[in-house]
């Protein structure tokens, strides 16, 4: 992999692309309810103008500007435009709470934001007496003033912006949705997304020139900013989403043949198609899916098998924002169910004596924000506990904050066995509980729409408050909860547990946007509950 020295910084992304791949589709969204394409040199136009309505607003190179936005091709516009007028990119989950926006934009000193909704224009606006750097907040859908602004500036000064701009520069700074406490800027620099993207150039690890990939990740996260970044790297078109609940619509109109995704999907998918036969799995994927990637959080071996098994090979990876998305992942060639496959060309990685991953590479980042820089070449640790086999492959085995001692000095690490409870089709999250407790206990979930059909067969009631407290759900769950904890050592395994009469959800601030579980938050919740389990 070439070093930093020979890398150019992502201010240089878009015009290469579209000087390789003019009339090559970039974007594809849908819109009056067809699907329309944008090519390179579309976006082009599109990203150049808002770049310099953007100087017209006057921002200043380094200063930051906001996203405040879901996934849709105006996100990368933004994203792209803020970048090409050597501004720093600073996205927000659009389920951010108003405390959570304010802190983001505060913390970063951010000059504009590009807000998505009315509402999300209004809560910003609100805001502003508390944001004293703030001097700019934009629709989305008006865009095209900022455009119409930008005829009035100098492309010249656009194009020095980008050669000024140098690789330890920062090119965005995400903030962690974080499982406990308050959200940390990850400082990502120029250098940082490209060292990445000739990672997986190196390693051959993502889509190909010639793949459509779905794009549905919230690119306020890095896994799927990076999806974003490496399909303008090598030419490739992106299929946007159409909405949060079309997935499986998407999936059968745009017949993607790359899908990046995480792990709740594929299990939901897995519940769902359990008894369905190989030609069914493939076409709900659209039926020309080359590879599926999952990671965010980890994934049960099985679940890889059965899709393998089915025609759909789903590769695993693992990899933190810290680390500008990427740290380890399998490939169609070298892959292990259970494992999230080799380290990426040209990163270092060890385990400490702990068993705690450590890693060190060009695409480690500069640090957090307002806190002391992370020393150049310095180990990175990640707080995730890991295994290597004799060939190489890595296995997460928990996560070290998350690890439970109980009252008798038992380490216990929740993941695995909530991974595996989460499988029933029935359950929707599963917490295990007992740090400091004479034995492990878990709060449940349902599957609102598993559990409603299961009831309705039997003649129950179909909500889920409702079934939440009946003897025939519990002893349901009773049930899965011991096919689940035969697995495991006794010391192990969830002795007694509680259901709730609601799922957790990311509004309610349990789990985070990529829909991991926010510990601190429901412990604190739900404790009179859990506290009942020991009496």
């Amino acid at each position: 992999m070439p070093t930093a020295t020979f890398l150019k910084p992502l201010t240089g992304l878009l015009p290469a692309a579209v000087e390789r791949f003019p009339d090559r589709v970039a974007v594809r969204h849908r819109a009056g309810g067809d699907w329309r394409d944008v090519t390179f040199a579309d976006v082009s136009e599109i990203v150049t103008e808002l770049a310099l309505g953007l100087l017209a607003l006057g921002v200043a190179p380094g200063e930051r500007v906001a996203l405040l936005c879901a996934t849709r091709p105006e996100w990368t516009y933004c994203d792209l435009a803020i970048t090409l007028a050597g501004a720093v990119v600073v996205p927000i989950y659009p389920t951010s709470s108003p405390e959570e926006c304010e802190w983001v934009l505060a913390d970063s000193g951010a000059v504009a934001v590009i807000a998505e909704t009315p509402e999300q224009v209004e809560l910003v606006r609100r805001l502003r007496g508390s944001l004293p750097r703030l001097r700019d907040v934009l629709a989305i859908d008006a865009l095209d003033s900022l455009r119409a602004r930008g005829s009035l500036t100098e492309p010249e000064a656009l194009a020095a912006r980008g050669e000024a701009i140098t690789l330890d520069e920062p090119y965005t700074i995400i903030y962690t949705s974080g499982t406990t406490g308050r959200a940390k800027g990850c400082v990502l620099t120029h250098g940082n997304y490209r060292a990445m993207l000739e990672m997986v150039h190196a390693g051959g690890l993502l889509g190909g020139r010639d793949d459509l990939t779905y794009l549905h990740l919230p690119l306020a996260h890095a896994f799927g900013l990076l999806m974003m970044l490496w399909s303008f790297e090598i030419g490739g078109a992106v299929a946007y989403a159409s909405g949060p609940d079309r997935l499986l619509a998407d999936l059968a109109e745009v017949r993607p043949t790359f899908l990046p995704s995480v792990p709740r999907v594929f299990e939901k998918l897995h519940a769902a198609l359990a008894d369905a036969p190989a030609e069914r799995v493939r076409a709900v994927f659209g039926g020309r899916l080359r590879k599926a990637l999952t990671g965010a959080a980890p994934i049960a071996p099985d679940i890889l098998e059965f899709f393998w098994a089915r025609g759909v090979p789903l590769l695993e990876g693992y990899g933190m924002t810290e680390a500008a998305t990427g740290i380890a992942i399998a490939t169609l060639d070298a892959h292990r169910p259970g494992t999230v496959g080799h380290a990426l060309p040209g990163l270092e990685l060890e385990l400490a004596g702990d068993g705690e991953i450590l890693v060190r590479g060009p695409n480690v980042f500069a640090g957090y924000h307002g806190e002391p820089p992370h020393p150049p070449g310095a180990w990175l640790r990640t707080g995730d506990l890991g295994a290597l086999d004799a060939d190489g492959f890595l296995t997460i085995t928990g996560r070290k904050k998350d690890i439970i001692i109980t009252a008798g000095g038992k380490n216990l690490a929740p993941a695995n066995l909530e991974r595996d409870l989460k499988r029933s089709r029935y359950i929707s999250e599963a917490v295990m509980h007992g740090d400091r407790r004479p034995y492990p206990v878990a709060l449940i979930t349902l599957d609102a729409q598993e559990i409603a059909g299961w009831a309705r067969a039997r003649g129950l009631p179909e909500d889920v408050a409702t079934l939440s407290w009946h003897p025939a759900v519990r002893a349901l769950i009773q049930a899965e909860l011991d096919r689940v904890n035969v697995h495991y050592a006794r010391v192990s395994q969830i002795k007694r547990f509680a259901i709730l009469d609601h799922d957790l959800t990311i509004a309610a601030g349990e789990l985070t946007p990529t829909l991991k579980v926010r510990r601190a938050v429901v412990n604190a919740r739900y404790a009179a509950i859990l506290d009942a389990l020991y009496r």
